[in-house]
């Protein structure tokens, strides 16, 4: 049984930027690109979510939502530089830590000698020195794993802390709703709901092989999260998963010959990032990502073993174009590489 906590800073961009100017408080705010170029929204505070803004819409619609919304252009320097000062906070506590994004991380606590080992004592006191030294609120979930502290961290927000005990894990996860588990977004859910499975708890008579066969690779997760096991250890050598470069175009690609005029630029910005990498697997696959004008999205991904061959690309992107021939606002291409610590939950990145 490990003590762990899982920390998650509170609309990251969004507070920094509150931090440093205090009349951006109180109001809708967000952090993104500008709504005239097609920018998407990287952040926002509370106020804005209460009006429907959220993280990867596009700035105009959010806009839309909130006609009162304050949109300023990102700052990555001052983030990372807060980011930074965080996960030094982290690391007085325990060496095992684990960045999932600039804004969060897990930790395991498990050996650690302050506070007599009491890791919810741990966590309060890495809130406040955030607090304190950073000048940000943070949220905090203390449990015997990853998945459960995960969810705890998210279950009192913002500037919150939720600990589950060895004891009350059972009940705990037999009343937690399916949407919590990370991995089950809106198709999931309703297939789900559609064989009236809605909390934790309905999943138990199900075996394993049955959740296979309804819900495919996902089955045996929902299987083990159902009963709250988790063993992924907290691994503090995390390799990089995937590279990718992505482009939203200000006026949209109308054809398939525009698609692939694009694709040179891509692969060079592609290239020019791989080779910056000081970290990484071997290339196991490539992808090409296509978002429509009307925000449909479709990605081709190929398991290939090799380097930036641009005939293969031309060929995924080609096949992408075809599933919908509308006119394209953004087009992606990227690279899957082999890691030893493959991990399920690792948070998807506007900005990498």
């Amino acid at each position: 049984m490990r003590k762990i906590i899982h920390c998650d800073c509170d609309c990251f961009y969004a507070s920094v930027e509150m931090r440093d100017d205090p009349a951006l408080r109180g109001i809708p705010l967000a952090v993104g690109g500008a709504s005239d170029r097609r920018g998407v929204i990287a952040t926002c505070n509370y106020e804005a979510r209460s009006y429907g803004v959220r993280s990867a819409m596009p700035s105009s619609h959010a806009k839309r939502l909130c006609p009162s919304l304050v949109l300023i252009p990102p700052n990555f320097d001052k983030y990372r530089a807060a980011a930074y000062q965080v996960r030094e906070i982290f690391h007085r506590y325990t060496e095992l830590v684990e960045p999932l994004s600039l804004d969060e991380a897990y930790l395991d606590v498990s050996d650690s000698p302050h506070f007599q080992g009491s890791a919810t004592l741990i966590a309060r006191a890495i809130r406040e020195a955030v607090s304190r030294e950073v000048g940000i609120t943070i949220s905090a979930g203390v449990a015997p794993n990853k998945f459960l502290a995960k969810v705890a961290s998210d279950w009192d927000k913002p500037d919150g802390l939720t600990t589950i005990t060895p004891d009350q894990v059972q009940d705990f996860v037999a009343a937690l709703p399916v949407r919590r588990i990370h991995g089950v977004g809106p198709a999931m859910y309703k297939k789900l709901s559609q064989h009236g499975i809605e909390r934790c708890g309905d999943l138990l008579p199900w075996s394993k092989l049955d959740l296979a066969q309804a819900f495919g690779s996902m089955g045996e997760t929902l299987y083990r999260y159902a009963r709250g096991e988790d063993r992924r250890l907290v691994a503090n050598n995390r390799e990089r998963k995937s590279l990718s470069v992505e482009r939203t175009y200000a006026e949209d690609l109308i054809n398939r010959r525009a698609c692939l005029n694009q694709l040179p630029n891509l692969l060079a910005k592609l290239e020019e990032r791989l080779a910056n990498l000081t970290r990484r697997g071997a290339i196991t696959g490539h992808f090409v990502k296509l978002k429509s004008k009307d925000f449909e999205t479709t990605t081709v991904d190929r398991q290939l073993v090799g380097g930036l061959e641009s005939h293969e690309f031309q060929g995924m992107m080609e096949e992408a174009w075809a599933r919908y021939k509308k006119p394209v606002r953004l087009l992606g291409v990227g690279l899957r590489f082999h890691t030893d610590h493959m991990s399920s939950d690792q948070q998807l990145r506007l900005f990498d």
